[in-house]
């Protein structure tokens, strides 16, 4: 199951973690992010104990969406040392995710 990551853990979860990360910035009233969600659900069960997978809702947090110039959603951005590697905005096909966490494995 992909975290629940906050504005409150995104430092830690993200920034500082030693594997890749993916997080699906996310909107409950957005279509398109619901047939984005299972795809990175499937992943976060895939990649379990290689990278890290979660998402963020850019209603409740805006902090860290605002500051990785998430304006549309979904994006789902790649992290890796803490640093953007991939950003992927829109429904993309699930190879699209998977080759992204897969390059910095």
């Amino acid at each position: 199951m992909a975290l629940e990551i906050t504005d409150a853990t995104f430092e830690e979860t993200v920034l500082k973690s030693d594997k890749p990360v993916m997080v699906d910035f996310w909107a409950a009233w957005c279509g398109p992010c619901r047939m984005v969600g299972p795809i990175i659900e499937e992943i976060s069960g895939e990649y379990d104990g290689k990278a890290v997978v979660g998402k963020v809702d850019v209603d409740a947090n805006q902090e860290f969406a605002a500051k990785y110039g998430v304006r549309n959603i979904p994006t789902v951005l790649v992290f890796k040392d803490g640093e953007v590697v991939n950003r992927q905005v829109g429904v993309a096909p699930k190879n699209t995710y998977t080759e992204a966490i897969d390059s910095l494995l």
